[in-house]
């Protein structure tokens, strides 16, 4: 009964957040977190995942500001651990003085093509690049953007696509600052797992180019996922593994701030 007390009260005590977030006078720093499925994160939830940081917020399907845990995502029923609240985790403790707000937007699957005005994801039934959009349109009222978080280039990394790649990022990316207003956002990419890149080869190109962005675009940076493990499926990785990107991400987006 004791315990039962304390799931009920813990429920109760999210919604009544949920409805009534305080941002008023305070420092909320939103971040964009878009891609694919190792964005979006299947690792396996912990009870960590599921325990809630003061200074931790998120966006949920509804465009309701709810506290961050995991799944954050909600594009697949299979969404898990990504590395966005280890992220977050990251930048609230490199900074007491404020409150992240992070943007949940990543769909399992997509291809770059769909992160265009008008892409459609047939698998999601969903249009990723509109529908990221939308929400982090949403979001700004309550703070300003401080950064943009990709991983993506899996569905992409195939005979036919990955030559066109980089260009389609540049113009990615280019819209986005443009429809946010923000020219100089950092935007933070990350490379394809080890395990990928070894059974794909188009996926090795994919991973070049996204370590030469730096080189063309500015205000960006890329994350290397070397050595990271995968859940057994040669695609996603764990959940640690997720963990350990996202303070990569966080190491990085650091970087680029200063």
């Amino acid at each position: 009964m004791k315990h039962l007390f304390f799931y009920v009260f813990a429920l109760f005590s999210l919604e009544s957040m949920a409805q009534n977030p305080d941002f008023k006078g305070k420092k909320l720093h939103l971040y964009l977190l878009v891609g694919q499925s190792n964005m979006a994160g299947r690792g396996k939830v912990e009870e960590s995942d599921r325990t809630p940081h003061p200074r931790i917020w998120m966006l949920n399907k509804d465009n309701q500001w709810v506290p961050a845990v995991a799944p954050m995502h909600f594009d697949k029923p299979e969404a898990g651990v990504g590395p966005g609240l280890e992220f977050a985790r990251v930048m609230a403790e490199a900074d007491t003085s404020v409150i992240i707000g992070l943007v949940p937007a990543a769909v399992g699957g997509s291809a770059i093509d769909s992160w265009q005005p008008g892409g459609y994801h047939d698998q999601t039934k969903s249009y990723p690049y509109d529908d990221a959009l939308r929400r982090a349109k949403a979001a700004l009222p309550a703070g300003k953007l401080k950064g943009i978080l990709w991983h993506q280039g899996e569905s992409d990394s195939k005979p036919a696509l990955v030559g066109s790649y980089t260009q389609k990022l540049e113009a990615l990316i280019k819209r986005f600052r443009k429809e946010l207003s923000a020219r100089k956002v950092p935007f933070v990419v990350g490379t394809l797992g080890d395990f990928f890149v070894n059974r794909i080869p188009e996926a090795k190109d994919i991973n070049e180019q996204l370590r030469q962005l730096p080189k063309k675009v500015k205000h960006t940076a890329c994350v290397e996922a070397a050595g990271l493990a995968e859940k057994g499926d040669k695609t996603h990785f764990d959940a640690p593994a997720a963990r350990e990107l996202g303070r990569r991400y966080a190491e990085a987006m650091r970087k680029l701030g200063d």
